[in-house]
């Protein structure tokens, strides 16, 4: 029987105590709660900051006393478990004492250790543009949510719809290496190719941006099959540069002129769109109870998560494509 995943109060409380005890430079609670594990990894922020087993944990004390106390201010904390394996999502702001300030992720991975949980990985990073150095900023799920739903597309009729969101995955690395002129023609490509698709299923193609796509379909059936439809063509492209999309959905009532619910909709989709991976459809708990489990689609690891903009917890699940 396949274990699910579950949020975890217990290793986001663990997750606050390393931060803190990071600011306050209390060296013993951290190095206390790294694995002994061999293949303990650690990545920081700065680009030589990368550690590793045990030679590391011995020598982490002396790093963590080595900086300044900080100030923290948590904008959020996650913790989820899976078994004997648990992960922690923390989005903070570190300031030091000189008052300069930055915002940091930092993802910790756990395992259980005789009977607790200990870090096994941990990776900071601070977040910066994604195309720092191309000149522009590529367009993001937030850039093509904003575009749609300031745009005059809220829907002119009352039923249930499914809207699915579509983008290229490292598009920012791919970009940077083709440069501006043949990643436009490729994006342009791509649009288009995903426009024939959609509309050859009975969707409309809402808004484009960058190399995002916004989608909507009268049946959830009809948009799982143009999802399906999109991931196996990319997997089968032959000519370069070879692309793999994230793709999501959300099936909700659209009540015509109304444009809370058409955004509420639309949200959602774009944020379950932002946690799928490259070449991965993630559903929405709704969508997959249009279709039920007699429609010819097979969906997988369940997951309840917090979506940023919408209260409560969320059931997703991922649909397999591949036959």
């Amino acid at each position: 029987m396949s274990v699910s995943i579950q949020p975890s109060p217990e290793i986001a409380a663990i997750a606050r105590r390393w931060h803190e005890a990071y600011a306050g430079g209390d060296s013993a609670t951290m190095v206390n709660l790294l694995t002994d594990d061999a293949l303990l990894y650690y990545v920081g922020t700065a680009p030589e900051e990368i550690g590793r087993g045990p030679e590391f944990r011995h020598a982490f004390g002396r790093f963590v006393e080595a900086h300044p106390p900080m100030r923290l201010r948590f904008t959020s904390i996650d913790g989820f478990a899976c078994g004997p394996a648990g992960w922690s999502i923390t989005v903070h702001e570190a300031e030091a004492p000189d008052g300069t300030a930055a915002e940091v992720r930092t993802t910790l991975i756990f395992h259980l250790q005789q009977g607790q949980w200990r870090i096994a990985h941990v990776h900071n990073s601070i977040p910066r543009t994604n195309t720092e150095g191309l000149g522009r900023e590529l367009a993001r799920f937030d850039d093509l949510l904003d575009a749609a739903l300031s745009g005059t597309e809220t829907p002119d009729r009352t039923g249930l719809a499914t809207i699915m969101f579509t983008d290229i995955a490292d598009s920012t690395a791919i970009a940077a290496a083709l440069g501006d002129a043949p990643w436009s023609k490729a994006v342009k490509a791509h649009i288009g190719k995903m426009r024939q698709l959609v509309e050859g299923l009975g969707g409309t193609l809402i808004k484009s941006l960058g190399d995002g796509t916004m989608s909507s379909f009268p049946s959830a059936r009809a948009a799982l099959s143009a999802a399906t439809a999109a991931q196996t063509a990319m997997d089968a492209a032959e000519s370069e540069p070879r692309l793999r999309i994230r793709i999501g959905l959300h099936t909700g009532d659209l009540i015509a002129g109304d444009s809370d619910v058409f955004g509420t909709v639309v949200n959602k989709a774009a944020r379950i769109a932002a946690l799928a991976g490259p070449g991965e459809i993630r559903v929405s708990d709704a969508t997959r109870l249009m279709v039920g489990d007699s429609g010819g689609f097979a969906f997988a690891d369940p997951a309840t998560v917090g979506l940023r903009g919408l209260d409560g917890e969320h059931v997703i699940h991922r649909l397999e494509w591949r036959g």
